[in-house]
């Protein structure tokens, strides 16, 4: 079964473009009119850009026209601290770039999430680490006196707890506090088991909230708060029917490498999608497929990668804190 298949009849979203362009461009074997990737390597990391750059390919791919950048980072769920300053210090300077700040932008950080769901805390967890300025904006520390922006930050919850769509309430707080900038922090749905805990997303579309779970509420763009929105993630979770796919994959593979299995690996050959799906549609009748997955030790990755969220958002938004200073300003 082609991997979109499977997407298409679970209903598994990928918050990431770079594994829907994946997926798109492996399977048709050619370039994707209108979307354009880029990849460099900076400090062992790899960061690869998708840029949509026309109405059909926001079409094909599924997503806004916009840039996505994703920061791959195999070692970022270790408790490596060298590691962890360098991705920091590379997520700084791709939202330095995507940010385009003034000394005078007014920037509001909005933690999208569940605070009681520790997969999808990411968000309020950033928030409560980041250094806010506007409230207390010429108290600030007198070696930072005139090297800071106006940050202000909210948690605003989910519609389960407060009754409200997320996004009336960004909206209201956007029209009092008139922000330049909104960006929001949110735990994303990853396609593939390698990207959870190891890839950090940034894009200039804004967000959809919950989609990547089939729970989608109102976007966050500029449309629906009145200022432009950027997005930052990390996955946290992925569909179970992934994994399931994924196995058999894996097992038909090893069984047809086996001599000891070659006379069933011939028959593995007449096995179709339509067999595959039969398989996984039994398994996951309980759920209808809507099972999703997270590692066990998803408190820890929270907890390291809303730290070095908060860091990297500390030394793009405020001219006085840098790379090598940034942790003394975490809240």
């Amino acid at each position: 079964m082609k991997k979109s298949e499977l997407f298409r009849h679970y209903n598994v979203y990928s918050d990431l473009a770079v594994e829907a362009h994946e997926i798109l461009r492996g399977e048709s074997e050619q370039e994707i009119f209108g979307v354009r990737m880029d990849e460099e390597q900076l400090n062992n990391i790899n960061v690869t850009t998708i840029t949509i750059e026309n109405e059909q390919g926001a079409q094909e791919i599924g997503r806004p026209q916009g840039q996505y950048i994703t920061i791959d980072a195999p070692e970022l769920h270790k408790n490596n601290y060298d590691l962890h300053k360098d991705i920091t210090e590379v997520l700084s300077q791709k939202l330095q770039k995507l940010l385009n700040l003034t000394d005078n932008t007014s920037i509001l950080l909005v933690g999208l999430g569940n605070w009681n769901a520790t997969p999808d805390a990411l968000g309020p967890q950033v928030i409560d680490k980041t250094l806010v300025t506007r409230h207390l904006f010429e108290y600030s520390p007198t070696e930072l006196n005139g090297k800071l922006r106006k940050i202000s930050a909210i948690a605003p919850g989910v519609l389960g707890v407060t009754g409200i769509e997320t996004a009336e309430i960004i909206r209201g707080i956007a029209e009092h506090v008139k922000p330049d900038l909104i960006i929001a922090i949110d735990a994303l749905a990853a396609g593939s088991l390698d990207r959870i805990g190891t890839s950090i997303q940034l894009t200039d579309t804004g967000i959809n909230p919950g989609s990547g779970i089939g729970n989608k509420r109102t976007q966050i763009n500029q449309d629906t708060t009145g200022c432009k929105v950027i997005a930052l993630g990390v996955p946290t979770v992925v569909n179970a029917a992934v994994i399931a796919h994924k196995c058999l994959d894996v097992l038909f593979e090893q069984m047809q490498k086996n001599k000891t299995f070659t006379k069933f690996s011939t028959e593995l050959n007449c096995i179709n999608s339509q067999f595959i799906t039969r398989v996984l549609d039994e398994t996951f009748s309980p759920f209808k497929g809507n099972l999703m997955v997270t590692p066990k030790e998803i408190d820890s990755l929270i907890k390291t990668t809303a730290r070095i969220i908060a860091g990297a958002l500390g030394i793009s938004l405020h001219p006085g804190i840098d790379s090598e200073d940034f942790e003394r300003y975490l809240q």
